[in-house]
């Protein structure tokens, strides 16, 4: 590891010592190029919860071993349950699905990034390096499918961590929930960032028919450059729209998700976004804007210091004039859409364009009504 020196200050073009020095202040100690090549993060700094923090520094006789890349390590995690319940008025579901828990995409402003600091882990480099996977994930669904008083409503799966992150073609948990779903005519909506959701069309297209599956791809940036610094395991801007066109055409009805919107960053690119999404087949469209709890602050700002050092006071300037003056506020409400003027701003040219190009003229709601229990959890045995 190395600690940000003098020379990378004075190499931040539109900074200033002042203003890098707080971030490096912020953020601690910096992970050596070598060892996060290709990784989001610059930094893994110790979560919230730990009693102490450890820093690696070279104390001048060279005494530092050369310490390995990160590589990434998955472990199985054994939940007794796999349907997760909020009460978000924020949000327009009550339950969804995380089949793995910490994300290989590394998308540096990932709002899910603090959740590793539950598990005694590093909302950095971490979170994007040692991932757990969920394999009793299915079984566990139709055990919870089966329980006296389900009540089915659309289960949200991709809202925290990516299905589709590269682990899902060894691990295919995400298959083996659609399977289960399918099964007992439940419906689901997907969110990824991810072409290989192209692999489960099969499934989704026969859900589809029914009424019972959405997608939607979140496009951040159409600029392959910035989404390969920015979202460095995800897949490209083109194979997103191409996923998007296949699925369209399977019959799967398919959403663009905006997220997040980068204010002095990629806020340009929102019209773009939305009439490439709409040409690939896309019919329904949303945005939010960037968030940044907790860790997930000084994580996005080293960032943003080593990719676009000149860019990085106005940058910061209009996220904290749509957040109180803050970097994030969490408030119900606010949080995903923002306040004052730069938000308002953001969310009529959204309007405006969605409109124009022909976006959310009409939104497929999903059915519940074809839900059949599965046998054996609380349903009496029929005897003749």
């Amino acid at each position: 590891m190395e600690q940000i020196s003098r020379a990378d200050v004075a190499a931040f073009k539109g900074g200033g010592a002042t203003m890098a020095n707080a971030v490096i202040e912020e953020s601690g100690i910096r992970i050596g190029f070598d060892r996060r090549r290709g990784r989001a993060a610059g930094i893994n700094p110790s979560g919230r919860f730990e009693p102490v923090s450890r820093h690696i520094f070279d104390d001048g006789w060279n005494s530092l071993e050369e310490l390995p890349p990160f590589k990434t390590e998955v472990q199985v995690e054994k939940p007794r349950r796999i349907i997760t319940r909020n009460e978000s008025p924020d949000i327009s579901f009550d339950r969804s699905i995380n089949p793995y828990r910490g994300c290989e995409h590394g998308c540096v402003y990932c709002f899910a990034r603090p959740t590793h600091a539950y598990m005694g882990l590093s909302p950095g480099l971490d979170f994007e390096s040692k991932l757990f996977a969920k394999p009793d994930a299915a079984a566990l669904l139709e055990r919870e499918l089966s329980k006296d008083g389900y009540q089915p409503q659309t289960i949200a799966i991709g809202t925290n961590t990516d299905p589709y992150q590269p682990i899902e073609r060894q691990y295919r948990i995400m298959r083996e929930i659609l399977e289960v779903l399918e099964k007992y005519r439940h419906p689901v909506g997907i969110v990824t960032k991810s072409a290989l959701v192209m692999r489960d069309i099969d499934i989704l297209s026969r859900m589809a028919e029914q009424g019972l599956a959405k997608v939607a791809l979140s496009v951040t940036t159409l600029d392959r450059k910035v989404a390969r610094t920015m979202e460095p395991r995800a897949a490209t801007p083109p194979r997103r729209l191409e996923a998007m066109r296949a699925l369209s055409d399977a019959g799967v009805s398919v959403s663009v998700m905006i997220g997040p919107v980068i204010p002095g960053l990629t806020d340009h690119e929102i019209e773009r976004i939305l009439e490439s999404a709409y040409a690939a087949g896309a019919r329904e469209a949303g945005y939010i804007i960037l968030r940044l709890p907790l860790e997930v602050s000084p994580i996005f700002k080293d960032w943003l210091l080593r990719h676009f050092p000149d860019r990085y006071r106005h940058v910061m300037t209009l996220v904290r004039s749509m957040r109180g003056g803050k970097d994030y506020d969490s408030e119900w409400g606010k949080r995903m859409k923002g306040t004052g003027p730069y938000a308002w701003q953001i969310g009529r040219r959204f309007e405006i364009a969605a409109r124009r190009i022909g976006f959310n003229t009409e939104r497929r709601k999903l059915r519940n009504d074809l839900f059949k229990a599965p046998s054996g959890g609380g349903e009496q045995l029929v005897l003749l």
